[in-house]
């Protein structure tokens, strides 16, 4: 497979990861000294695959739904490449609230070891609504176990 596909199963396994909960799956997505600002979405900044973890699993969401679009991928060289995505997601919290949201990812990666990951993310929104209805069904936290794992579709028929 060419790396602009792995490149985009990557941020594929990013979604799912973040949307079922699989926090290791999640985190092995970054590279280990990863930098992620989400301060055009109202966050802060994490500096390292750990502290970007513990902020992410720390999050009161319930459910969420996250996806991604028209990926714009350029390998900058061998070993780099800058990705930007379209995103739509909505998310339900703990306390009731709800949003739905538009925007981008800007990205870099970086491969190590023949493996791509996420070195650099930054995250914006262009909308964001919340006046949201009420979703007909909420898998919730323990609803997505099927997901978990590097290899959910393998694994579903054991």
């Amino acid at each position: 497979m060419d790396d602009v596909e792995e490149i985009k199963k990557l941020k594929a396994r990013y979604f799912r990861s973040l949307d079922s909960k699989d926090w290791d799956t999640y985190a092995g997505v970054f590279a280990e000294d990863c930098l992620v600002d989400l301060g055009r979405a109202g966050g802060e900044k994490y500096q390292g695959r750990a502290a970007f973890r513990a902020y992410a699993s720390g999050l009161t969401i319930v459910q969420s739904v996250h996806h991604g679009h028209m990926p714009e991928i350029d390998l900058t060289g061998p070993d780099s490449a800058t990705g930007v995505w379209v995103l739509e997601d909505y998310n339900i919290w703990e306390d009731g609230r709800q949003n739905h949201g538009w925007g981008h990812y800007l990205e870099t990666y970086v491969k190590r070891d023949g493996r791509w990951f996420i070195k650099t993310m930054a995250l914006s929104y262009l909308r964001i609504e919340t006046d949201c209805p009420q979703p007909a069904l909420i898998a919730g936290k323990d609803g997505t176990g099927h997901l978990r794992g590097l290899t959910p579709a393998a694994d579903a028929w054991r």
